[in-house]
């Protein structure tokens, strides 16, 4: 089976300026794929340019082996013609049609029979808890329901493949919770290839199988979301992904169980369960695997002394000291020991991370 998607050297600019500099990866029929990265990393100009509202300077892109781009041959097949859909961030819905014209909107402008696009739309709206608000001026919903037409609207004539551009953004938080677990049902129950694009790290992490982390316009990494998050390819990852403590290296030693780090000239870290960058130059901590107790519980680390805490509900972001260094931590709100007092930090040794200086990037699995 050919692959859903394939992108190879795909390079774009505005007014000279790279937004998007030689960026390739593949996807799989019926796999969700999440671009992950902050404000201008270049991961809305990649999803426009495979939905041909933007204009590739370098490389090609192939839907199901088909090429709908491709600079150097001269190919840039109209966006009506690709044959996928998109969700957008500010829902798109057309304010003068009911719930049911709007999701109808793609059928009818590709002339499907009447008795079929009521069949579609009826399903459709089933499928995204609408069926109720199917006569309803789209206007006089709520904006999660809004987003449940947009999305029904992209799915009801069949892609090949749906695109997402932050759709989740202008909802409350409980909301968008719930929205994603939707997505990503819906998304597993019709088997239609996706990519979706995302600055929220949480959002990427549970709703995706490969995630795609940019930076700059360049890959940094690609991978499971459990690869990504446990095993960080780059400083960068570490600290946009989980959220982590990044420490220079001075030297690394050899052990009978792995390795150490050397911090200081007085302050080490064993490290095990991860390869050893030969050009090692920092490590990566997540803030919650720091472990603070009242009482020894390991060797890594040592004593620590609080410098601060925000309470923050279900947890409790901290500071501490350790000698001349300064980690952050997340715990548990009810189990953080007191402020006052000799407190002991421990990390596991599988959760240290070394990153070497130079980058590690990848194309989608």
């Amino acid at each position: 089976m050919k692959p859903a998607l394939e992108i190879e050297d795909l390079a774009v600019s505005y007014n000279g300026v790279p937004a998007v500099n030689g960026v390739s990866f593949t996807l799989h029929a019926s796999q969700h794929l999440t671009l992950l990265g902050p404000s201008g990393c270049g991961k809305s100009t990649i999803l426009r340019t495979i939905a041909g509202l933007e204009k590739a300077n370098r490389g090609w892109i192939r839907l199901f082996g088909e090429s709908i781009v491709d600079v150097a041959r001269g190919v840039n097949v109209p966006p009506e013609r690709r044959e996928l859909s998109m969700v957008f961030q500010n829902y798109a819905i057309w304010p003068h049609m009911t719930v049911f014209e709007n999701v109808a909107y793609g059928l009818r402008v590709r002339n499907t029979p009447s008795d079929e696009t009521k069949q579609r739309v009826a399903e459709a709206l089933a499928l995204v808890g609408l069926s109720d608000y199917a006569d309803r001026p789209a206007t006089n919903l709520s904006g999660g329901q809004q987003q449940r037409v947009a999305l029904a609207r992209s799915f009801v004539f069949r892609p090949r493949l749906i695109l997402f551009d932050e759709p989740l953004s202008n909802l409350d938080a409980k909301l968008r919770i719930q929205m994603r677990e939707d997505i990503k049902t819906l998304q597993r129950k019709l088997g239609i290839a996706s990519v979706f694009v995302t600055h929220d790290q949480e959002e990427a992490l549970v709703m995706s199988d490969s995630v795609i982390v940019l930076q700059n316009g360049l890959i940094e990494q690609t991978g499971s979301a459990h690869d990504v998050y446990f095993r960080p390819a780059t400083r960068f990852v570490a600290d946009f992904v989980g959220g982590s403590n990044i420490l220079p290296v001075l030297r690394v030693e050899k052990t009978a169980t792995g390795h150490r780090v050397w911090l200081t000239v007085s302050q080490s870290l064993d490290v095990a369960g991860h390869p050893m960058p030969a050009d090692c130059s920092s490590v990566a901590i997540k803030t919650v695997h720091l472990q603070l107790s009242k009482e020894s519980i390991a060797n890594n680390v040592g004593t620590v002394k609080m410098l601060s805490r925000s309470f923050a509900g279900d947890y409790l972001d901290y500071v501490v000291q350790w000698g001349g260094l300064t980690l952050k931590g997340r715990h548990s709100s009810r189990e953080i020991p007191d402020i006052d007092g000799i407190l002991y930090c421990a990390i596991d040794p599988k959760l240290i991370v070394p990153l070497g200086a130079t980058p590690v990037s990848g194309a989608a699995i």
